[in-house]
């Protein structure tokens, strides 16, 4: 699962949880997959990020050290940062643990890098 992926996925469809969002990060395994690097294609995701989140999501499992705690506003002119960010939103992914909601406590295990957000009848 990437971090990209991990900022848009929310609890909030469980019965009785009224935020998700967002979910921890329980990794117990990460890799690092090194990909092209296009500042183009990450300079149109930034606006679409929750910052905060991505930042807290990588902190979590230990890959946020180059990774600044806010984005710049001159993101788009700003290559050293794209490069961070691309590292962060692509590269990043968790192939084994869980997702937990914040709320209910409600895990979602994550398996060869796909997280599993079926819910059991009884959570709807």
């Amino acid at each position: 699962m990437k971090l990209l992926t991990h900022n848009m996925l929310t609890s909030k469809c469980i019965r009785g949880v009224s935020v998700g969002y967002p979910l921890i990060i329980n990794a117990t395994e990460v890799k690092v997959n090194q990909t092209l690097f296009n500042s183009e294609f990450v300079s149109k995701l930034i606006p679409k990020v929750d910052w905060p989140v991505l930042y807290n999501a990588a902190e979590s499992i230990g890959h946020s050290e180059d990774l600044p705690k806010e984005a710049p506003n001159d993101f788009e002119q700003n290559e050293e940062f794209l490069k961070k960010a691309h590292r962060a939103l692509v590269e990043i992914e968790v192939i084994s643990g869980n997702l937990v909601c914040p709320e209910s406590g409600r895990k979602f295990p994550i398996s060869n890098g796909i997280p599993n957000m079926l819910l059991n009848e009884d959570e709807f």
